[in-house]
């Protein structure tokens, strides 16, 4: 059990005003890591595959393209800085890795539906075909090709077997680097044939800075704290937040959960809100602060030696993964789905 996003695809990768991984200047926290793989490159110890892991939105993929404009800036390990070189955008290497057109990097995730306008639930072994292709070209000018999968959590099983058979037998000189905020749904021979490097979350100070970054002032801000409390030191939690009602939302929850009657019409209110045709983020934000708000009690039970109270406790919180995961899979009706979540929850911390 994890207290970090729900184990569901999102159905939204972009957000307004947040730069891409691929174009993002600015990277914060994780020092130890930058040094780690800038010092595995120039040493030529630089494992074939690595899979970084942790919570979507602390820095894992923006690292990944930091990494690829170093390397090639640098192809020779040896004559390589022991930190990782600053995107430069006003180059061309780095315009064409920003806008996907490099010949020596893929991305691959999740594509877009081309009737619904929205990115599919998975990424497809369609998709994972693309990278047999790129690795049969000749590599650009002797570069490292560079392989960024994101995330990796969603390929479904054909697509992780297409590559797994590529990463038993990794051309020279390619670097795979897999995105992971869910590793448990990774295949286990997939993870084992990858350098596991895990990112936590930001630190305040690192997450102040990140979105000050991006023009989130959080100094003007009426809440801030607020705000870097339920961002669980994760950028991109914290600007879904503030461009969706997220701290509106958690509110409206916790005036559900604290009274001691469940208030069915302050539930429905909510459940209406949050199945709206364009209410899918929110919904999403929702559901992560609900299943957060349970995998912190299952935690603090576990830690008073509670264990009765704590397997309880995750047992709801894996009953509700299932569910929203199958409701998401199967499209069924987001108010029902709310006021089931509100009721058992509501329930369960009254003690019935």
């Amino acid at each position: 059990m994890s207290d970090t996003t729900l184990d569901v695809p999102a159905t939204h990768d972009t957000i307004d005003g947040v730069p891409a991984p691929s174009a993002n200047p600015a990277l914060f926290g994780h020092a130890g890591i930058r040094s780690f793989l800038a010092q595995s490159y120039q040493s030529g110890q630089m494992h074939h595959a690595l899979l970084l892991e942790g919570a979507q939105g602390v820095g894992k993929a923006t690292l990944a393209f930091h990494l690829a404009g170093h390397m090639l800036k640098y192809p020779a390990e040896r004559e390589a800085p022991l930190t990782l070189t600053e995107p430069d955008f006003t180059v061309a290497p780095y315009r064409q890795l920003a806008s996907g057109t490099h010949l020596s990097v893929l991305h691959i995730n999740r594509p877009i539906d081309a009737k619904t306008g929205k990115f599919k639930t998975g990424i497809t072994v369609d998709e994972i075909r693309r990278v047999a292709h790129f690795l049969n070209r000749t590599s650009h000018d002797g570069a490292w090709r560079i392989v960024i999968v994101d995330p990796a959590d969603d390929m479904n099983r054909n697509a992780a077997n297409a590559l797994l058979k590529t990463l038993e037998e990794p051309p020279q000189r390619t670097l795979f680097i897999l995105i992971s905020h869910s590793s448990g749904r990774l295949l286990p021979t997939i993870r084992s044939r990858c350098q596991s490097i895990r990112f936590e979350p930001l630190e305040r100070q690192d997450l102040l800075a990140a979105l000050s970054a991006i023009d989130l002032d959080t100094e003007r801000l009426p809440d801030a704290d607020s705000l870097i409390a339920h961002a669980d030191g994760s950028v991109r939690k914290a600007a879904l937040l503030l461009a969706f009602g997220g701290l509106e939302i958690s509110g409206a929850t916790d005036a559900i959960l604290s009274n001691p009657v469940f208030d069915v019409p302050k539930a429905q209110a909510l459940a209406t809100a949050l199945s709206g045709r364009d209410a899918e983020i929110q919904y999403d934000l929702f559901l992560d602060d609900l299943l957060g708000r349970i995998a912190v009690k299952a935690r603090l039970s576990a830690e008073q030696g509670a264990g009765s109270q704590a397997n309880r406790w995750s047992g709801i919180w894996q009953d509700m993964q299932n569910e929203a995961r199958e409701a998401a899979a199967f499209n069924l009706d987001r108010k029902q789905t709310v006021l089931i979540f509100l009721e058992r929850t509501h329930r369960a911390l009254s003690g019935r």
